[in-house]
């Protein structure tokens, strides 16, 4: 059975998981990971009843209420799942913090539950393949629910220059639980939006530039684009193998932590997690508030707004009152590299792309990228409402991955992020870690120009370099959450998961959510007469 809706169709997959009247009430608002663990361990909670409410709560809220539509479909298979897990607990066995825990997945990572993997596109709409990606089979044998999935930007943001990030044509606009006119960012964006407003313990996103830790940083979450190679990509519907990595979004860095330490693994299916396994540990168990103490961080200093700079300031206060040595650093101007990256990220596309689709099942009739554009052609009235697919067009005409324009490219941009731009600055200012700000708050949803943000952003270097970025919440502009990204080299997460961690337990800095219509109200606004 296939559990999705559309905008066309609007058919919410609820009405086949209908909350059972005897559940008992679980407060599951705001509650970590460790407070869900808890009180399945005290008996207060069992992870059937974990399921119900987060379905209860995800039936008032997502296609009514503030209607976020952060959800695009739920497992039909959940309580089930969740009720194998409560057996298990109560025979003696419990496989972690992981054990069941409630968790949604974006849509474009593939699980095998009787639910398509649609990238927000009605051309996978049939796209039941039936398979876990490992990193989900690595959260489900930690003993993660899959509960549903999570909206993204359509086809994770890669169709068009003048897309609206958090619309796809299956799942509609995905709205930001902050301010309902204001963006949830993508192409994360349902996953953001999700874990926000407490729709699952946690969840899980992809990001090849930014779609990680845009949304994390606008829905007031921790977020972490790890080193690519630590998670595999297998059965995760592509954009480019140099940039693409599943990352975990949660409400706190412990949380993160301990979603991390269960999806880093090698996969032979994926040649980049190759030596994975030599960082494949528990992430949490060495979290401390004394991370900071001593250390030396870089701190840079973009352009940003009046508002973002008192936040940013008031940030760096709490590194330095727990122990950080702030160094200024100035970084390079790597010339070139939005330049050399589009070239990678559109050959790569038609090639990854291509070859994915090859793999789904013979119900999805669009099997090329040539064959997805003349799909979105013939169906653009629901596919092409509000932008068009330029990026796609673009890229059925780049020449392959022998291509030298394209091999140059790509050595020219990581060479510039890495070895020329974070490393380069880690060295020179002999900083363990960089910070900065993640994003700016939240901008309008526009269906009419798409994205307008003109603002700091953390993602590009760390993107194309293949290098971690955490964010972490750093308090509100207007009622708008901001981030603060953590930076460092290859294969350093435990290092900011840790300086994240300390920051974040002096900073308390996230404020749930209201759910205000808009933030574009009040003092100062509407004049004095």
């Amino acid at each position: 059975m296939r559990a999705f809706f559309s905008a066309a169709t609007v058919a919410f997959a609820l009405a086949t998981l209908p909350v059972s009247v005897g559940a008992r009430t679980v407060p599951v608002e705001e509650r970590s990971i460790d407070d869900l663990q808890a009180a399945m361990t005290a008996g207060k909670a069992s992870s059937v009843d974990l399921v119900q409410a987060y379905l209860a709560r995800i039936a008032a809220m997502d296609r009514k209420g503030p209607t976020l539509r952060a959800v695009i479909a739920l497992n039909p298979d959940a309580l089930a799942q969740a009720k194998a897990l409560d057996a298990e607990r109560k025979a003696g066995h419990v496989r972690g913090p992981l054990h069941g825990v409630p968790i949604l997945i974006k849509d474009n990572i593939e699980t095998l539950d009787p639910v398509a993997t649609t990238a927000g596109s009605l051309a996978l709409k049939d796209n039941v393949t039936r398979r876990d990606a490992p990193v989900v089979a690595r959260l489900r044998a930690a003993g993660a629910v899959i509960l549903g999935k999570t909206n993204l930007s359509e086809w994770a943001n890669i169709r068009s220059t003048r897309s609206m990030s958090g619309w796809s044509a299956v799942g509609g606009l995905v709205r930001n639980p902050y301010a309902l006119d204001r963006t949830a960012c993508g192409s994360s964006s349902g996953s953001g939006a999700a874990v926000a407003a407490s729709f699952a313990g946690a969840a899980v996103g992809t990001e090849t530039d930014g779609s990680v830790v845009c949304p994390s940083s606008i829905n007031g979450l921790v977020g972490l684009k790890p080193t690519i190679g630590l998670v595999s990509r297998t059965h995760v519907v592509p954009i480019s193998h140099s940039q693409d990595t599943p990352g975990p979004m949660a409400r706190s860095v412990r949380d993160v932590a301990e979603m991390f330490g269960a999806m880093v693994a090698a996969d032979p299916a994926d040649p980049a997690t190759a030596g994975a396994g030599a960082y494949a540990h528990d992430y949490a168990a060495g979290l401390s508030v004394g991370a900071l103490k001593g250390i030396r961080v870089g701190v840079i200093r973009p352009e940003m707004s009046p508002a973002l700079a008192a936040v940013y300031d008031k940030a760096l206060g709490v590194l330095r009152a727990a122990g950080a040595e702030l160094v200024e650093v100035t970084p390079p101007k790597p010339e070139g590299i939005g330049a050399a990256e589009h070239l990678v990220l559109a050959t790569e596309l038609k090639a990854d792309l291509d070859t994915y689709l090859a793999t789904t099942p013979p119900a999805v009739t669009a099997r090329t990228l040539d064959q997805v554009i003349a799909f979105d052609t013939a169906n653009a009235a629901t596919e092409m409402p509000f932008f068009g697919q330029e990026l796609f067009e673009e890229s059925v005409k780049t020449k392959g991955l022998t291509d030298p324009a394209y091999l140059a490219a790509r050595a020219k941009s990581q060479r510039l992020a890495g070895r020329d731009g974070i490393d380069a600055m880690l060295a020179k200012a002999n900083v363990v870690l960089l910070v900065e700000p993640t994003y700016d708050a939240a901008w309008l949803s526009d269906p009419v120009h798409g994205d307008q943000y003109y603002g700091p952003s953390s993602s590009e270097l760390p993107a194309v370099a293949g290098y971690p970025n955490l964010t972490v919440p750093m308090g509100l502009i207007r009622g708008l959450p901001a981030g603060l990204s953590f930076i460092s080299t290859a294969h350093t997460e435990a290092t900011l998961l840790g300086a994240g961690y300390a920051y974040e337990q002096r900073a308390h800095a996230r404020t749930a959510p209201r759910y205000l219509p808009t933030v574009d109200a009040g003092p100062g606004l509407d004049g004095t007469r």
